[in-house]
């Protein structure tokens, strides 16, 4: 009897197992210390909103918060509001910080414990609610962040501004019980309100318009002391958000992975429209408007897998996010690259608004095309192509319109063009070579299909541009002065940002995402171009690792030559697939994510930058991947778990089945495409979102024939 009670047991618990939900996988403490750069930031939201919550400290190894900032503006950058509960002690308020321990983040809910005091916190969409309960006398603390700012209570609403980057932030803030000022700089930019009951109930609205408007904005989300009510809500949101992949199969520490990669891709961008207004930092005005208004998009770190992601799940979202690009360049007169809340922020490098709106018009969404085109172009042909500049041409951008690369110069030559960001970012030229090589092709999809003929000729013509920067020699994209003589002297494994952007010619050799056809003719052919990829993965640093770093920081989780940790490489290891051999992808991408993912706070190998990477694990996990945005095709790579289902929009279904897999049999035997033979190694956009069925036979060698012909299309 009492081993039939325990076979039950254990029956019962695998059963539970089983049943556990998407939303109970996720952990945010995931990547909560950062290899070199960047630690993720376990933020409390609802998907896609302007409350983002977190607590303000270097990492999830620093014991102490030094605020819960109301909300972050931007993506890691930027917070406004500062708040922290304590008990009244005689440390100086205005510098005190808490010690945590016990805390608990969910996406629904934040909890700790604090010295003198428990803490709570839950959120809608421009709202939030808080619940502190404290062990003595109660003390709330609010202050500027940025240095700036104002906080007075009037008629028990605390009213708060806190101007940043050229706008303002605006909060109003109401109390369970009555407060009062214990304490206030005579600025206003710091207030001490004392709380007479040992519990308190804390709601606010956040606005970028006004004081008013952030109160109405409460009233409209948050109305009452209801904490419950509004963590619920927000559980059953991403219950239902997480709940559109559903997964079989696979460890629990790859469940916790991909769940958790999955809630990242749902932060961003950001729906800052406030019930029928909106503030537009492109034009410093407030726009009555019914639609959403999403800013807060970093495209160069999110248009390889994140949008793409979107676009499957949620296409009306996504054509919502395209629309409101197209309304800042209408505002400002310029399409945006980092659509952040105070504008367009001159980021990183190229035009990746046009792949992103020539990949989305590829999968049949629909925006203003006309007048996107009108920015695209602009951004090509009229404005600097420089990093980290906005702004007209300079004379380096005329050089490349004329002679088709970007000018380098000479180790130890100086600087001459005062655009130029010096003295760390630098002309990065090669990468602006193929950047804007790939920017002008997807250009040229969207000038094809608005009847522009002549522009076709022009921006196709400009895709092929990467080629004047190809070595033989040397096999790879190598710098070329202006004079088109080749920088000399230089180690391809150990080049910075004077030629290539974050990474070093390894991995820029293959950054030619829309002709890879095209550079395979340059290497000598598909079997030169795997040697190539071969020796990516092969070749060693002989400098020690601190010396590299202090070269290319950026460049983390490397194998080889292969930067893991950075977004150009994500599409790299499905290029085996274009060149006949897609086993080697198979094989190398479990290795990738075996090695350099894990669910623990060092798990994710480089700056996860608010969905970027993330994505990268949500696909690849799956089983596929979208390598060239822009052709609306994916490449199929080697999944994690036994079946993975994505619901789709329509309520049609398309999942993945991985017959006979584990860990060991991770290379595809045959495949099958609703129930006929799948004989290529990639299928479409439009295979995918008709629904059906991807069953891909599994073992533990590689079937070497399969997927080695009809390969996936990427030239000019």
């Amino acid at each position: 009897m009492k081993k039939a009670i325990v076979i039950l047991a254990v029956l019962l618990a695998l059963t539970a197992c089983g049943r556990q939900s998407a939303l109970e996988n996720v952990d945010t403490t995931i990547g909560g210390v950062g290899v070199l750069l960047q630690p993720t930031r376990p933020t409390v939201q609802l998907p896609n909103q302007l409350i983002r919550w977190s607590p303000a400290r270097a990492d999830l190894l620093d014991d102490r918060v030094w605020d819960y900032p109301l909300t972050l503006t931007t993506h890691r950058l930027q917070s406004v509001f500062g708040f922290l509960p304590f008990v009244r002690d005689e440390r100086p308020w205005r510098s005190v910080w808490q010690v945590y321990d016990g805390e608990v983040v969910t996406p629904y809910e934040y909890t700790s414990h604090l010295e003198g005091c428990d803490i709570r916190f839950a959120a809608s969409k421009k709202s939030g609610i808080i619940e502190v309960k404290f062990d003595g006398p109660g003390l709330l603390r609010f202050h500027s962040l940025q240095g700036r700012g104002t906080f007075a209570l009037e008629d028990g609403v605390l009213r708060c501004t806190e101007p940043f980057a050229g706008m303002t932030a605006y909060a109003s803030v109401v109390f369970s019980c009555p407060v009062t000022v214990a304490d206030a700089t005579e600025d206003g930019k710091n207030i001490l309100l004392d709380v007479p009951e040992k519990e308190v109930t804390i709601r606010y609205g956040i606005s970028y318009i006004d004081c008013d408007q952030a109160l109405a904005n409460l009233g409209e989300e948050i109305p009452s002391d209801n904490y419950e009510k509004v963590r619920d809500d927000a559980k059953a949101i991403w219950e239902k958000t997480l709940g559109r992949i559903a997964v079989k199969g696979g460890t629990e520490a790859q469940r916790r992975l991909f769940y958790t990669s999955f809630w990242r891709c749902c932060e961003r961008m950001v729906d800052i429209s406030e019930y029928g207004r909106y503030y537009s930092a492109f034009d410093h005005a407030v726009h009555e408007s019914d639609q959403p208004f999403y800013v807060d998009n970093w495209l160069w770190d999110t248009y390889v897998a994140l949008e793409p992601l979107q676009t499957i799940l949620d296409p009306a979202k996504e054509e919502d996010k395209l629309r409101s690009y197209v309304e800042m360049y209408k505002q400002g007169g310029t399409m945006p690259s980092f659509a952040v809340v105070w504008g367009d922020w001159p980021a990183m490098t190229g035009n990746f608004a046009a792949v992103w709106m020539a990949d989305s018009r590829a999968k049949g969404l629909k925006f203003d095309v006309e007048t996107a085109y009108e920015g695209i172009r602009a951004n090509s042909l009229d404005a600097t192509l420089l990093p980290w500049r906005n702004g007209p041409k300079c004379e380096l951008d005329d050089f490349y319109n004329e002679h088709g690369w970007y000018p380098a110069l000479h180790p130890g030559e100086q600087e001459t063009v005062e655009a130029v960001s010096m003295p760390w970012e630098r002309r990065q030229a090669v990468s602006l070579s193929t950047v804007f090589s790939y920017a002008d092709w997807a250009t040229a999809q969207i000038a094809k299909e608005l009847g522009k003929e002549d522009d076709v000729a022009l921006f196709t013509e400009r895709a092929k541009y990467y080629r004047n920067v190809y070595r033989p020699d040397k096999k790879m994209l190598w710098p070329k002065d202006k004079d088109g003589n080749w920088i000399e002297g230089v180690d391809p494994r150990y080049m910075d940002r004077a030629y290539y952007t974050e990474n070093n010619a390894y991995t820029f050799q293959w950054d030619v995402k829309h002709d890879l056809e095209g550079l395979f003719e340059l290497m000598g052919g598909r079997a030169a171009a795997e040697k190539n990829l071969d020796d990516l993965f092969r070749i060693q640093l002989d400098m020690a690792k601190f010396d590299f770093f202090k070269i290319l920081p950026d460049a983390t989780g490397m194998v080889g030559q292969f930067a893991m940790g950075n977004e150009p490489s994500f599409h790299i290891p499905y290029i085996y697939n274009y060149v006949g051999a897609p086993y080697k992808t198979q094989k190398r991408i479990h290795q990738l994510i075996d090695c350099l993912f894990s669910d623990t706070v060092s798990g994710i190998p480089g700056d996860e930058d608010g969905g970027g990477m993330s994505a990268f694990v949500v696909f690849s996990m799956m089983g596929f991947f979208p390598v060239t945005p822009g052709v609306p095709v994916y490449a199929i790579g080697s999944p994690f778990f036994d079946q993975t289902t994505i619901t789709l929009p329509s309520g049609k279904k398309f999942t993945v089945k991985a017959k006979n897999y584990s860990k060991e049999n991770k290379y595809i035997q045959s495949a099958s495409l609703n129930g006929k033979k799948l004989d290529r190694s990639w299928f479409t956009h439009d295979e995918l979102m008709a629904g059906g069925v991807l069953e891909l036979t599994m073992g533990d060698k590689p079937n070497k024939d399969w997927g080695k012909d009809n390969l996936p299309p990427s030239k000019i």
